[in-house]
């Protein structure tokens, strides 16, 4: 499982793992920016993350402004999401089970998607899938870093 490059060097497929996850979590992630496109263009708000610049509304759980929750549900999506991806291919990298590594990232997808749509979009924006999503990311990804350190541990020589 390699391709050429240049003269015929064959190179290795390193990342396949992470490489199958990027479709999935790209797409999601283009749903979530046109949801914040949809917003702006729908109330002709263009810079900002609030309409009008309501600042007393951004904490109303139960109408919260529609383009602060868009802008919300993608800027978590993006606080996350890259750091579970390095950490995967470090791990990856590092010959990490690859069974693993995928339900690992099987797992942050449903968590970040349930997260949104079970969660901040849910009524009163304080769905189930708020509080199941933020503390299994914080799980997933403090167990991708030990992961990472475990499977490197012979280079400190343990």
């Amino acid at each position: 499982m390699s391709s050429t490059i240049g003269l015929g060097v064959p190179v290795p497929r390193m990342l396949p793992v992470t490489g199958t996850w990027t479709l999935p979590f790209t797409a999601y992630l283009l749903v979530l920016t046109n949801r914040v496109v949809y917003q702006r263009i729908k109330n002709k708000q263009w810079i900002g993350n609030q309409l009008n610049g309501d600042k007393n509304n951004s904490g109303n759980h139960e109408n919260p402004d529609p383009l602060f929750l868009e802008s919300r549900c993608h800027l978590n999506f993006l606080e996350n999401v890259p750091y579970a991806f390095i950490l995967a291919a470090i791990a990856e990298l590092n010959g990490g089970n690859r069974s693993f590594l995928n339900y690992a990232m099987a797992a942050l997808f449903v968590m970040r998607v349930g997260h949104v749509e079970v969660g901040m979009r849910a009524k009163g924006t304080l769905g189930a899938g708020r509080p199941m999503a933020l503390f299994g990311t914080q799980g997933l990804l403090a167990g991708l870093a030990a992961y990472s350190t475990y499977l490197v541990k012979g280079y400190w020589g343990y």
